[in-house]
């Protein structure tokens, strides 16, 4: 009977042959508003919307994403609103530094429900500026210039070197820009170091941010004919169309390879940097490529080296390989290839090979790589090996080499250490045993 009544369930559950699942109830949804965000230069930036929530909401929280990056920053908003109309907010703040002025911030508030269901609002778009100040703007083919202090002229100025300086490498690396550029420039040095945050290095003139196309620098509206000017302004500029030629998602170029482009095409290998690499090929202190990979040193002499090597080494790819080779290990980054990949495909040797060869041009030996060494193999007692251990060879310290066969402390204290681990090994297993032999035994399944 209980079989039958289970059949015909079964068969009201099914209709033409087709199954029906159990329906399941859900949750009610939120209705969004429409969604602000106002943002306030060191301030943070505040996000608003007008919700009705329905009951037993679990969880509201606020998403955030900067500049080009599709990934999103969660923060709880708290305390959960209870079902009925509400206006949700949530309040990012940003201390001096926190946020590159010129960044993109896109935020949404996002509810989960009670049957765990999520939903996401609408996304507000807000640009987060520096407000300190009236800018003026000058808008070329892809830069566009905005400064403080200074006449038309100086703008001009800025603006040509601009232009100029993504022409050329361009036209170098083989890449088309066709997004703009924002140059803000900045008179006072103060407030240019506001902006970059309390960890900028002293000596930094300019800086480029690629993933939100933009250049900062700090140039008084006197000193814009200054050759330094001239420089800085390439020099920055070379890093977004480098960052556009090997952009992947997979594994970045060494940061020596992006900088000494940057200072070959600006300014080139000259008789400063020159001087620098060969008092270090003499000295010894020169400094290996792989160490020059990440970040560059901190110290202001290791700081400068660390250029002048780059650009010497770039100068000798030319020089040994061609610009052509130059530029092809640079776009094969594109590719995601590894550093010995790319250099194997351009040069036709590794990183290793390529260093040796710029060291072995430089007249000087390969430099000395520092850094945690492994530390010494100790003392063994007798008849033990291992890691560091010659076999057949007696420790120093051991009874066998100790007058009279009595041993050193250290070897002891080994002795007794061991004895103690096996005694210990000795009762656990025992101790087991007995267990086992007192273990009832075991029951029949029903």
């Amino acid at each position: 009977m209980r079989r039958l009544a289970a059949g015909a369930a079964m068969l009201a559950l099914s209709v033409g042959g087709a199954w029906l699942a159990p329906a399941v109830a859900r949750a009610a949804s939120t209705d969004f508003g429409p969604v602000t965000a106002k943002a306030t230069f060191e301030v943070g930036i505040d996000l608003s919307e007008p919700a009705t929530m329905p009951a037993g909401v679990r969880r509201v929280e606020a998403l955030v994403r900067t500049g080009s990056d599709d990934t999103s920053s969660v923060a709880d908003v708290s305390p959960t609103p209870p079902a009925g109309a509400t206006t949700l907010r949530y309040h990012l703040a940003l201390a001096a530094g926190a946020l590159i002025p010129n960044t993109l911030v896109r935020l949404q508030f996002r509810v989960t429900l009670a049957d765990g269901t999520r939903e996401d609002g609408p996304v507000a778009s807000v640009r987060y500026e520096d407000t300190r100040f009236a800018w003026k703007t000058l808008t070329g083919t892809i830069v566009t210039v905005h400064w403080i202090d200074g006449n038309n002229a100086f703008g001009r100025r800025a603006l040509a070197i601009g232009e100029k300086a993504i022409a050329d490498a361009s036209k170098l690396l083989g890449v088309t820009e066709t997004d703009p550029i924002d140059f803000f420039i900045y008179s006072d040095t103060t407030a240019f170091r506001d902006v970059l945050g309390p960890g900028t290095r002293e000596n930094v003139g300019g800086v480029a941010f690629p993933d939100i196309r933009t250049l900062l620098a700090n140039i008084g509206p006197g000193s814009v004919d200054d050759p330094w000017v001239a420089i800085v302004i390439p020099h920055e500029l070379t890093h977004l169309v480098f960052d556009t030629a090997t952009q992947n998602p997979y594994h970045g170029p060494p940061h020596w390879l992006n900088e000494g482009l940057a200072v070959y095409l600006s300014q080139g290998f000259d008789s400063g940097d020159r001087g620098a690499v060969a008092d270090a090929a003499r000295g010894g202190s020169l400094m290996p490529l792989p160490a020059l990979t990440g970040q560059f040193p901190t110290t202001s002499d290791r700081f400068s080296l660390a250029y002048a090597e780059s650009v010497s080494a770039i100068d000798f790819m030319v020089r040994t390989y061609g610009q052509s080779a130059l530029v092809q290990l640079i776009r094969s980054y594109h590719d995601g290839r590894t550093d010995d990949e790319a250099f194997a495909a351009a040069l036709r040797v590794d990183v290793a090979g390529f260093e040796a060869a710029w060291v072995a041009d430089l007249g000087t030996s390969e430099p000395r790589a520092a850094g945690p060494q492994p530390a010494p193999a100790g003392p063994l007692p007798a008849g033990w090996e291992g890691a560091g251990a010659t076999p057949g060879a007696v420790p120093a310290e051991s009874p066998a080499a100790s007058p009279g066969g009595g041993g050193s402390v250290s070897s002891l204290l080994a002795t007794g250490v061991a004895t103690a681990l096996v005694a210990f090994l000795g009762i656990g297993l025992l101790a087991v045993a007995m267990r086992r032999r007192r273990r009832p035994p075991a029951q029949p399944l029903e």
